[in-house]
């Protein structure tokens, strides 16, 4: 569980923009898109909507769209130990703000309060779905919901209250078929430039106006900004080197396009981002971590060599270069082509190994293999495209043949879809069992061998 305090000096801003935060690839929803969209924000305190989205919200207003803000709680715990405030007191201070807030972003009246106590959103996730749900019928004007965006706090943002809502975000969007933008907000305090998952987030740039809302919605929260007092307890609880996160001319979040929806567009333009970024965005070349994972995935293949594989999202091509020692031929697929040039690059030296650019699984390379290899990739595919990517596997594999995955187990932000997960619907999906697992905190890895023909079938001896 991740541990912080308010006044922690965490992880400069410098330190975030010299890693490239500013390079992330853009929102894929331009203002004609948006301002079709039934958008419904949820935000756990007062203030959260405006640090993390103000600028997205005014934005919003300015194309049109519909919209609805949900507020969980008041806010009332932020000063536990202040002399001068009670919890009550501050409630309403901090819901007058509020209101303020969202009138400087043209949202006034337009936003509900589930009356939450603060820092209890897990014990009351019941009343928070119905809060979003009903936002999101009151938000298309009572008809059937349409083309829904939900906005929520990061899962994995560290306060349990964000946690909670942005998980509660994520389900119903899920179950709903809706897209999910998620804000972070203490995870610029607390986390690294070198966590890696915020490489997978977009940005929103702010326009002019929306910039200028922001700013007069954020100072409308005064008794955050400001100290209550001047006795102790009664600090500010947003310091201003955690504010310098928010007065980006952008705002960032983990985006999560609609199930069901067409994403191979997304997938290049947001991976092909990632790699002009930076050569290795993941540290393939040069972590350990990376370096003993391959060699435990490459001890797993049960045969010394293949006469035809598959890798699918083959990057950088790092994995690749192994799989081509152990394979007759191997073709490496991937939907960014700037990985794919790069991966070109290194397998030059194997004459076997060829790449191939395609978005699985709308696009599925001819031919059957002997080996596939579905390695980090599984996560950044919809529960459907995971089923479907399963089901090509088992038609692309011969008898006898080997599919090995490896994941990463802990939580994607931005995606559906987790390692546990995504293994846990390839041993229900697969028609055979597992031949081998290893699994620590990380990552899983597991193996499944292809049932051998029956003699006399026409796959016998191929």
């Amino acid at each position: 569980m991740v541990t912080f305090a308010h006044a922690d000096l965490g992880t400069a801003e410098e330190e975030w923009l010299g890693a490239g935060v500013d390079l992330l690839p853009e929102l894929p929803l331009d203002d004609a898109e948006l301002a079709g969209r039934t958008v419904v924000v949820l935000a756990a305190h007062p203030d959260d909507e405006t640090l993390g989205a103000g600028g997205l919200l005014a934005r919003l207003v300015d194309v049109g769209a519909s919209v609805k803000v949900v507020l969980c709680s008041a806010g009332e715990a932020s000063h536990p130990h202040s002399p001068s405030t009670t919890p009550d007191e501050l409630a309403l201070r901090r819901l007058r703000e509020f209101e303020d807030a969202m009138a400087e972003l043209g949202l006034g009246g337009r936003w509900t309060f589930l009356r939450i106590p603060d820092g209890q959103l897990e014990q009351h996730r019941p009343a928070i779905r119905d809060g979003v749900r009903a936002a999101v019928r009151d938000a298309s004007g009572g008809g059937p919901p349409r083309d829904v965006v939900l906005v929520a706090p990061l899962r994995g943002d560290g306060h349990p209250d964000h946690d909670t809502a942005g998980s509660v975000a994520a389900e119903l969007a899920d179950a709903g078929g809706y897209g999910l933008l998620e804000y972070p907000i203490w995870y610029w305090l607390w986390a690294g430039a070198a966590d890696e998952r915020w490489r997978r987030w977009v940005r929103s740039e702010m326009t002019v106006r929306g910039r200028e809302a922001k700013s007069a919605a954020l100072k409308a929260h005064r008794s955050q900004m400001e100290p209550l007092s001047g006795q102790p307890g009664d600090e500010a609880l947003l310091q201003e080197h955690f504010v310098d996160h928010f007065r980006r001319t952008w705002e960032t979040f983990a985006w999560t396009p609609p199930s069901g929806s067409n994403t191979a567009a997304d997938a290049e333009r947001v991976f092909d981002a990632v790699h002009r970024a930076s050569r290795d965005p993941w540290d393939y070349s040069s972590s350990w971590y990376e370096k003993r994972k391959r060699a435990l995935t490459m001890a797993a293949l049960p045969e010394p060599r293949y006469p035809r594989g598959l890798e699918l999202g083959c990057s950088t091509g790092v994995l690749s270069v192994e799989l081509a020692q152990r394979c007759e031929k191997l073709l490496c697929v991937d939907a960014s082509g700037q990985a794919l040039a790069s991966a070109a690059a290194r397998l030059a030296d194997y004459p076997g190994a060829t790449t191939a650019h395609m978005t699985v699984p709308t696009q599925w390379p001819d031919g059957r293999f002997d080996l596939i290899v579905i390695s980090e990739v599984g996560y950044y595919l919809s529960p459907a495209e995971l089923d479907a990517v399963l089901e090509n596997s088992v038609d692309s594999l011969l008898p006898g043949g080997t599919l090995v995955m490896c994941h990463w187990r802990r939580p994607i932000s931005g995606w559906t879809l987790d390692g546990d997960t995504v293994h846990a619907a390839a041993r229900r999906r697969l028609p055979w069992p597992f031949a081998a697992v290893y699994r620590e905190k990380d990552f899983v890895l597991e193996t499944f061998i292809a049932a051998a023909a029956a003699p006399g079938s026409a796959d016998a001896g191929a």
